[in-house]
């Protein structure tokens, strides 16, 4: 009898232990699905038909074209072989499986802030919550002797930070924990500086985080045709006008009263920041509002009434004025302050007074879609005026734009109009990545 009891208890006991267990691994899938929309890996690793993160995103580069990997469980083409030490290497040290380094479109030098209890929830989704893919990722298309991988090695010492130091770098600035949860998400998992912080002619991030001071999250270079703004207190080109709220708004909307999400930002929001928390939008937001502005003599940005007047009497005197009231002014209004939160405003628009005007021209060139998201179900479609509009009749409106109501960026040229057609976004895609099914 007492034998008996033992076994039951045993069994009983063994049931207990496996149901705890499974217990553990669905919260570690739940806490590392979450971890990967903060890090907005679908942003990178998802491309129309093909299966979620099973790669081929094309990213065009100045070696060539490179082409995101399949980072699911199978075992023949992506991650199935990986141990979590294998998968560590890979996400906070750029080092593959078979010890070769991964080119830096892999943000590593960002995730290398990654926690150790972070990287196990992450593994633990991509191994047992996400559908293995049996599909072959594309080969890139560079050229030797930028195919080789091994002079990484040399690029990963001198510009990638060990985890250690990197998680160092990221908490030892803020001792509010708001803000050091904001700085993790902001200099780790978002990896925002990998686009709106500036690179050197080595490719490199010219600052990782807070303490490199003004040039981190002052800008961005080009990416797929759209330039990233500064995400610092400026008050004309970057966020020094935006409240915490606004920020946290966009994040969840991609839309708020100053403007709205395009380009490369746009998948950032539909697959990753949308579903975040509230606390941690707000923690990211201070963050934001902690930074400095680049230049403190920057005169603030007022409203000026003079253009809108003119408009209003049917003064088109000023050069691009006609063609704005023809095809921008029933959305943006004759006071450029459009409808908010549906269409944008352009009077004191951040990225209308950036000093590169690509993303302006490109919106005008190429269209652009902001697609419904979890809380804003409402999409809302900017039209291509490519094949309406002349170089020249661009170069005009963008101007114009760029030069009433208190805005005070440099005017263009036709010249410069036809360069950038050649770098524009295709017309069918300007909204960004398809989202996940």
């Amino acid at each position: 009898m007492k034998l008996f009891t033992l076994l039951v208890l045993t069994i009983s006991f063994l049931s207990f232990s496996e149901h705890a267990h499974a217990q553990t691994r669905d919260e570690l899938i739940k806490a590392g699905k979450y971890l990967s929309e903060a890090s907005d890996c679908a942003g990178c690793h998802f491309a129309a038909n093909r299966p979620d993160f099973a790669g081929g995103q094309p990213f065009a580069l100045p070696i060539g074209t490179l082409y995101s990997t399949n980072i699911t469980p199978d075992p023949t083409y992506g991650i199935g072989n990986y141990t979590e030490q294998d998968f560590s290497n890979a996400v906070r040290k750029g080092i593959r499986k078979d010890g070769s380094s991964l080119y830096p479109a892999m943000p590593f030098p960002s995730y290398a802030r990654l926690t150790d209890q972070d990287i196990h929830a992450l593994y633990t989704y991509f191994h047992y919550g996400v559908a293995a893919a049996h599909i072959a990722p594309l080969k890139n298309k560079i050229s030797w002797p930028l195919s080789m991988r091994w002079p990484l090695y040399f690029w990963r010492t001198f510009f990638s930070s060990s985890p250690e130091k990197a998680q160092k770098a990221t908490f030892q600035n803020f001792s509010d924990p708001e803000l050091q949860r904001g700085a993790y998400l902001v200099e780790g998992p978002g990896h925002c500086g990998a686009c709106h912080t500036p690179r050197s002619f080595t490719m490199a991030e010219k600052a990782l985080t807070y303490s490199d001071g003004k040039k981190y999250l002052s800008g961005g270079e080009s990416i797929d045709g759209w330039t990233p703004p500064s995400l610092r207190q400026d008050n004309r080109t970057g966020l020094g006008r935006w409240s915490e709220q606004d920020i946290v708004t966009f994040l969840k909307t991609g839309r708020n009263s100053h403007g709205e999400t395009f380009g490369a930002m746009t998948p950032a929001i539909v697959h990753g920041t949308q579903y975040l928390t509230n606390a941690d939008l707000h923690a990211i937001a201070k963050y934001l509002k902690s930074l400095s502005p680049v230049d403190k003599n920057e005169t603030p940005w007022t409203y000026d009434v003079k253009v809108t007047k003119k408009l209003h009497t049917a003064d088109l005197s000023p050069r691009g004025a006609q063609i704005y009231i023809n095809r921008c002014a029933a959305c943006h209004r004759t006071d450029g302050a459009g409808y908010p939160d549906v269409f944008p405003p352009l009077a004191g628009n951040p990225v209308v007074m950036v000093a590169d005007p690509a993303s302006l021209v490109h919106i005008i060139q190429s269209g652009a879609t902001l697609p419904s998201m979890k809380t804003a179900p409402s999409a809302i479609t900017m039209p291509s005026f490519a094949s309406q509009l002349s170089d020249q009749d661009i170069a005009d409106v963008t101007t114009f734009i760029r030069q009433s109501w208190g805005n005070n960026a440099k005017a263009i040229s036709a010249k410069t109009v036809s360069k950038l057609k050649k770098d524009m976004p295709p017309i069918n895609m300007a909204d960004g990545h398809v989202p996940l099914n």
